[in-house]
């Protein structure tokens, strides 16, 4: 049997409460403050369509713009972000990401 290996998929950023953006799609890292990102933001909730909101509920403090057109809406400051993009070992790797998601988590005593 021959091994076939998938291809192997670029690293993932962390956007906060472990959801994920694929770093190669990555355009710009923007912050919330400006009112003409603002107004994109509210047009694009209005519309329904590319807007990913990571926020779990949480203040937006970031947009983050994807080469496909579509934006994420994040909790973390633009600066955070770019320092996990800038570290390797804050962006996962799919097989760490796989192992993570396989451990159960610790309980504190």
């Amino acid at each position: 049997m021959q091994d076939e290996k998938m291809p192997a998929m670029p690293p993932l950023l962390n956007v906060g409460f472990y959801n994920f953006v694929v770093t190669d799609k990555i355009v710009a890292l923007v912050r919330i403050d400006s009112a003409p990102v603002k107004r994109l933001v509210q047009q694009l909730r209005r519309e329904g369509t590319k807007l990913i909101d990571a926020t779990q509920g949480r203040r937006t403090r970031c947009v983050v713009f994807l080469s496909s057109g579509q934006i994420v809406l994040s909790a973390l400051t633009q600066e955070t972000l770019a320092k996990r993009l800038s570290r390797p070992e804050a962006i996962f790797a799919p097989e760490e990401v796989a192992e993570e998601e396989l451990s159960e988590p610790e309980v504190e005593s």
